[in-house]
């Protein structure tokens, strides 16, 4: 029996309040209990360190996170992955900004990327904020903030929004605590392959002292959020693919946000992964655009619209050295009580910035 299925056989808990959303009303619905684990990234006063550690060289210096990233092979399609309530969503928080534009598309600042340490070796993926209570959290992919090899947290996370080109124009935000799903962390099952980050308002190197940025939706915005919905829905993905495709073809930097468009379906099932509910989009990424979201009902115009899934693996589905699928872990209601969890948690600024 999969864990999925051992959760959802778990006793159902309260009902989600109905919420205003954009364009639709959230419906209330009944959750499966989710299996939360939350784990502490930094204090309000170690943050210090971890936000100085990142030096525009480090930046430049980080490597895109290929561990546990990618897969090859002709694999089965998984099984079509089941709402376990309502469907429901979470309205955006516009920004005002753009990060430029990619063929007509404008690009969200509220994409960017998140820089961490694991063994003393740099890296980075992709991750995006997303709507919450106190401006302060991101949605990434849960491999991107626990290393399952070790079985911690990863080191001096931060995430930098609209990063382009070794900038940081909006500013640094330090990681303060995650929360993913128990069956990621403790079973490596990427049905689950999720984390959303709360991080504590930006920081900018001023001539003398830090100061603050802000709280990271206020600046740049956040992506809404939604959960239970149909497969077969068209999506963004957005993120910074960066690794070579197994032939060894390298077509782009990671130092500039990529967009994929498609339509989810019942994505293959990666045995190695314990994926077998996954969704997929039909896309070229390759790794560095981990923990990407992806974003239905993207409104270029306002550079938002719905997380409902983000980049977990880059696969070469036809084994011919050339990677054409990203999946995602289908968000159901366990996702939607860990998200509302993380949404209601305050950060704020840190003590040591003017």
């Amino acid at each position: 029996m999969n864990t999925r299925a051992k959760r959802l056989a778990l006793p159902l808990g309260g009902a989600l309040l109905a919420t205003a959303v954009v364009g639709a009303s959230l419906a209330t619905t009944a959750e499966a209990k989710p299996g939360r684990k939350t784990v502490s990234l930094a204090s309000a006063k170690s943050a210090q360190s971890v936000a100085k550690f990142w030096t525009p060289a480090r930046l430049k210096a980080a490597q895109h996170y290929t561990e546990d990233s990618d897969a090859s092979g002709r694999f089965k399609t998984s099984r079509k992955a089941g709402a376990d309530g309502s469907p429901g969503l979470i309205a955006p928080d516009a920004g005002n900004r753009s990060a430029g534009r990619s063929k007509n598309v404008n690009l969200p600042t509220t994409v960017g990327r998140v820089f961490f340490a694991v063994g003393g070796q740099l890296y980075y993926c992709s991750a995006s904020a997303i709507e919450s209570k106190y401006a302060n959290l991101v949605a990434t992919a849960g491999h991107c903030v626990y290393d399952t090899d070790r079985n911690q947290a990863v080191d001096n996370f931060v995430f930098v929004p609209g990063y382009h080109e070794g900038k940081a124009n909006w500013g640094i935000y330090v990681g303060a605590k995650f929360h993913t799903h128990y069956d990621f962390a403790n079973f490596e099952d990427y049905d689950r392959d999720y984390a959303f980050v709360n991080v504590y308002n930006g920081v900018k190197p001023g001539r003398r002292h830090w100061e603050d940025a802000g709280r990271l939706s206020d600046q740049v915005g956040g992506q809404g959020f939604a959960w239970n919905q149909p497969v077969g829905k068209n999506v963004y993905l957005f993120g910074y693919p960066t690794a070579s495709h197994p032939d060894g073809d390298r077509p782009y930097s990671g130092e500039t946000m990529k967009y994929c468009y498609g339509k989810t379906y019942p994505g293959p099932a990666v045995p190695k992964y314990k994926v077998d509910e996954g969704v997929a989009v039909k896309c070229a990424f390759t790794p560095g655009s981990s923990g990407g979201p992806f974003i239905q009902q993207y409104s270029s115009n306002k550079r938002v619209g719905y997380i409902n899934g983000v980049v977990s693996l880059a696969l070469d589905t036809d084994a011919n050295n050339r990677y054409d699928r990203i999946s995602s872990p289908y968000f159901d209601g366990e996702t939607a009580a860990i998200y509302r969890y993380a949404s209601n948690l305050w950060t704020g600024k840190l003590p040591w910035v003017r």
